[in-house]
């Protein structure tokens, strides 16, 4: 199995790799968050999972037509506007999971998407990016 897919002058990791690598970072910072925030509650492990998965599913489907969609948006506010397509992410799995996950309060739920957005970027510029970089040089 290869690390690195080569297509179109373009390199990336490979995609049973990229979602381990996502699903781990979000189960992580859910994890942190849970531990932090009272008004972020999730019932089981079960639950946290499956909170976890529909996070990552919605991040690669519904995610990339609303970053494109609210482009202006957030250029014209400098970039703030992006925690906001998080929060909207966070609602969504707030309403398919019903009471097994609860977020308490507006500002709650915005910080918790500014911090999933943090570990976005973290996630991939300090661990999928350096792997593209050092595979390709091997």
């Amino acid at each position: 199995m290869k690390l690195i897919i080569k297509e179109k002058n373009e390199k990336r990791l490979n995609k049973l790799l990229d979602s381990i690598l996502y699903i781990s970072g979000y189960a992580l910072v859910l994890f942190i968050v849970d531990l932090i925030f009272n008004s972020f509650d999730i019932d089981n492990n079960l639950y946290f999972f499956l909170t976890v998965l529909i996070i990552y599913i919605l991040n690669k489907t519904i995610k990339p037509l609303i970053v494109r969609l609210t482009l202006p948006l957030t250029a014209l506010t400098f970039g703030l506007f992006y925690p906001f397509i998080n929060f909207f992410i966070l609602e969504i799995v707030d309403v398919l999971l019903g009471n097994h996950l609860q977020i308490y309060g507006f500002w709650s739920t915005l910080l918790i998407s500014i911090v999933i957005s943090v570990m976005n970027f973290f996630v991939q510029n300090l661990i999928i990016d350096p792997i593209i970089r050092r595979c390709d040089n091997v």
